[in-house]
C-alpha cells in the first residue's frame, strides 16, 4: 500500500501539469518533473520483494484478527502457517516484530511528508484559480520553491531508509514457497496471494468497491466516478479517465474479485473472501475510513479518503479535516461539508435541500456533485460555475417533472462530462451545443418551445454515450388511475433527430406517435429504456436486429395485447441479456422459441 501512495501522488503531479494552463506552470515544470523522478526511487525501494512479504504478513495477520470468528480450524491453521513461512523465507524469524516496526516507522515518515505535499498541491489548485496574472506568478514561484523543499525532505528520508539484510535470491525463494506450500489445496491462501499480487490501481479500486457497497446505492457509473475522484486513475493527454476506471472494474470482474449482481444488473458486489481481505487492508493501513453516519465519528489523521454515508448537519471533527472526502448528506449541505475545500465527491441525495448555496463554488477540487431526488424544488446557483474541476453534475427533484434549472454559462465547465436532470429552456438548449466534451446528458421537461434547438445541440455532441430525454407532462393527462396518463404528453420532433454516433445508452419517456426509424440503425446501442411511449406498433420490429443491444426495458411502451413469435422468434436480439416488459394492456405472450434470445440471462414480464 505504501508504494501505491507514492504512485498516486506522482499521478497527481502529472495531472497538475496537464490541467493547469502551460504558461502558469512553465517556470516550475522542471521542479515538478524532478520530484516525480525522485519518487520513482522511493517507489522502486518500496516495491522490493522484502516489503511485499512484510505487507503480505501484515494483511494475513489483520485478516486473521478480523475474521477469527468466521474462520474454521483448517483455515486458521493455513493463515498461521502462511505467516510463519513468510517469516522463514525472509530470514527474519524471531526478529520480525522489530523489523516490521522499523519499516512502518520509516514508511509513516514518507507517507506523512507526501500527505502534506498532497494537501499543498490541492491548496495551490484552489488558490491560483481566479488570481490576477501577477498574483499567479507569485503563487507559482512559491509553489516551485515548496516542490524543491519536498524533494529535499524525501531525499533525506531516503538516506535513512531501513538497511535490511536478506538473501539476494529472495524473490525466487518466495515464488518457490508459494508454488510448493500453497496450491489448490489451500483456496483461502491462494485468494489472498492473488489479491496481494494485484497491480496497485486494481487493488485500490477493489478497496473502494468494498467501501461503497451496493447498499449505498452506488451503480457501476457511480463507482467509476468515485475511482476517478479518488485519483486512482492516471490522467494522460488524449485519454478519458472514466474509461480507464471502467476497464479496471471489468478486469476485476474477469479475475473473479468483482461480480455483477444479476438481479439488479447495474451494480457490482465484492465476493468473499476478497471483501474480507480488503477490509483487512483498510484496517491495517487506515487508508480508507467508511462510516454509516458522522455521529461521534473519529477520523484518523492517517486516512487519506473518508466516506460518510449520512452526514449530520454539523460535524465538528471535520472542520479542520485535511483529506479527500466522499460525503452523502440527506439533510442538506452541512457547514462542515462546504468548508472542506478538499472534498472531491459530494452526494446530497433524497434531501430537503431548497437551494444550492453560492458557497458551493468554494469546493474547487470537487469532481462529482450529486443532488438527485431532492424532495423540494431546487435550482443550481451561479456558484456551481466556479467549481472548475467538476466532471459530473447529477440532479433530479421529486416535484414537477424532476427538472432542475441551471445558470446560463454552464458551458464554462470545460471538464464536465455528465450533466443530468436539467431543464433546457431559457437558452440552455442552445448552450449545450458548445459542450462537446459531454458523455452523458439527461434533459427533463422537454417541450415544443425548445425541442428543435435541443436536438440540434445534441447532434453536435459527438462524444455522447448516454442520452435521456423526458417529456414535459401535460397536467390534465396525469390522472394516475389511467393507463394513458401520457396520452397527451408527446415527445416532440423526434423524426428529425439523428443520434450521436457513439451513443450506447438511450432513455426515452413520453408518448411517441410512431417508432423513430433511426432507432433501428444504432449500431453501438447496448441499453434502451422506453417509458410510457404508448406505441400502437410493436417496437421490437425495429429493435430486434440491433447487433449490440444487451438491455431492453419497455415500461408501458406498447399498447398491444399480445407479444407473439415476431418478438420471440429465432434470429432477433442476438446479444440481449436483460429484458423487462411492463404493460397495462399485455395479456398474452408466446413462449420463447428454442434458439431464440441466445444470450438472455434474465427476463421479467409484468401487467401491473
Amino acid at each position: 500500500m505504501a508504494v501505491s501512495f507514492v504512485t498516486l501522488f506522482q499521478w497527481k503531479l502529472n495531472s497538475v501539469l496537464l490541467q493547469q494552463e502551460n504558461e502558469i506552470l512553465l517556470g516550475v515544470k522542471d521542479q515538478i518533473l524532478s520530484l516525480v523522478s525522485k519518487l520513482d526511487e522511493v517507489g522502486s525501494f518500496l516495491g522490493d520483494p522484502f516489503f511485499w512479504t512484510l505487507h503480505a504478513r501484515e494483511t494475513a495477520k489483520s485478516f486473521l484478527t478480523l475474521s477469527k470468528t468466521e474462520l474454521g480450524k483448517k483455515e486458521k491453521e493455513q493463515m498461521v502457517s502462511l505467516i510463519r513461512k513468510l517469516d522463514e523465507v525472509t530470514g527474519v524469524s524471531g526478529d520480525v516484530e522489530r523489523i516490521w516496526a522499523s519499516y512502518k516507522t520509516w514508511v509513516s515518515e514518507i507517507r506523512g511528508t507526501l500527505r502534506e505535499a498532497d494537501d499543498y498541491v490541492d491548496d495551490f489548485i484552489v488558490k491560483v484559480y481566479g488570481q490576477t496574472e501577477q498574483d499567479q506568478k507569485e503563487s507559482t514561484a512559491e509553489f516551485g520553491s515548496e516542490i524543491e523543499n519536498i524533494k529535499s525532505r524525501v531525499s533525506e528520508i531516503m538516506d535513512r531508509s531501513p538497511q535490511l539484510r536478506f538473501s539476494p535470491n529472495l524473490k525466487e525463494d518466495i515464488k518457490k514457497l508459494l508454488r510448493s506450500k500453497f496450491d489448490e489445496g489451500t483456496p483461502l491462501i491462494s485468494c489472498m496471494l492473488s489479491y496481494m499480487n494485484l497491480p496497485y490501481d486494481l487493488k485500490l479500486s477493489l478497496l473502494f468497491c468494498c467501501a461503497f457497497r451496493r447498499v449505498c446505492g452506488k451503480t457501476k457509473a457511480d463507482l467509476v466516478r468515485v475511482l476517478v475522484a479518488a485519483g486512482l486513475v492516471q490522467e494522460k493527454s488524449g485519454e478519458v479517465m472514466e474509461d480507464k476506471a471502467h476497464v479496471n472494474l471489468e478486469r476485476l470482474v474477469d479475475l473473479g474479485m468483482l461480480k455483477e449482481e444479476v438481479s439488479t444488473w447495474d451494480y457490482y458486489s465484492v465476493p468473499s473472501p476478497y471483501y474480507e481481505f480488503s477490509l483487512s487492508v483498510m484496517n491495517a493501513e487506515d487508508f480508507f475510513i467508511s462510516t454509516e453516519n458522522s455521529d461521534s465519528m473519529i477520523i484518523s489523521p492517517m486516512a487519506r479518503h473518508v466516506s460518510i454515508l449520512e452526514v449530520a448537519n454539523t460535524i465538528t471533527s471535520m472542520n479542520n479535516l485535511q483529506h479527500s472526502l466522499f460525503v452523502s448528506a440527506k439533510d442538506g449541505l452541512s457547514k462542515a461539508s462546504s468548508d472542506c475545500l478538499r472534498t472531491v465527491y459530494l452526494g446530497v441525495t433524497h434531501s430537503k435541500l431548497t437551494e444550492l448555496p453560492e458557497s458551493i463554488g468554494n469546493l474547487r477540487n470537487l469532481q462529482t456533485l450529486d443532488i438527485s431526488w431532492s424532495k423540494s424544488e431546487i435550482e443550481a446557483s451561479n456558484g456551481v460555475l466556479n467549481v472548475v474541476q467538476l466532471r459530473h453534475l447529477k440532479m433530479y427533484q421529486s416535484t414537477n417533472d424532476g427538472e432542475v434549472g441551471v445558470p446560463q454559462g454552464i458551458s464554462r465547465l470545460r471538464n464536465l462530462q455528465t450533466l443530468e436532470g436539467i431543464y433546457a429552456s431559457g437558452g440552455i438548449a442552445k448552450e449545450l451545443g458548445i459542450m462537446t466534451q459531454l458523455r452523458s446528458l439527461e434533459v427533463r421537461c422537454v417541450s415544443d418551445d425548445h425541442a428543435d434547438e435541443l436536438y440540434v445541440s445534441i447532434m453536435k455532441l459527438t462524444r455522447l454515450q448516454k442520452l435521456s430525454l423526458y417529456v414535459e407532462r401535460v397536467s390534465e393527462s396525469c390522472d394516475s388511475s389511467s393507463s394513458l396518463q401520457y396520452e397527451n404528453s408527446i415527445l416532440p420532433c423526434l423524426e428529425s433527430f439523428s443520434p450521436p454516433p457513439l451513443l450506447q445508452t438511450l432513455e426515452l419517456e413520453g408518448r411517441l406517435i410512431e417508432m423513430p426509424l433511426w432507432l433501428g440503425s444504432m449500431q453501438n446501442l447496448t441499453e434502451l429504456h422506453m417509458y410510457n411511449c404508448q406505441l400502437s406498433e410493436n417496437p421490437t420490429t425495429n429493435l430486434k436486429f440491433l447487433p449490440n443491444l444487451k438491455y431492453l426495458q419497455m415500461f408501458k411502451a406498447y399498447k398491444g395485447r399480445r407479444m407473439d413469435k415476431e418478438f420471440f422468434g429465432v434470429g432477433g436480439f442476438p446479444k440481449l441479456e436483460y429484458l423487462y416488459i411492463s404493460s397495462d394492456n399485455l395479456v398474452e405472450w408466446t413462449e420463447i422459441e428454442e434458439g431464440a434470445l441466445p444470450c438472455l440471462k434474465q427476463y421479467l414480464f409484468s401487467t401491473a
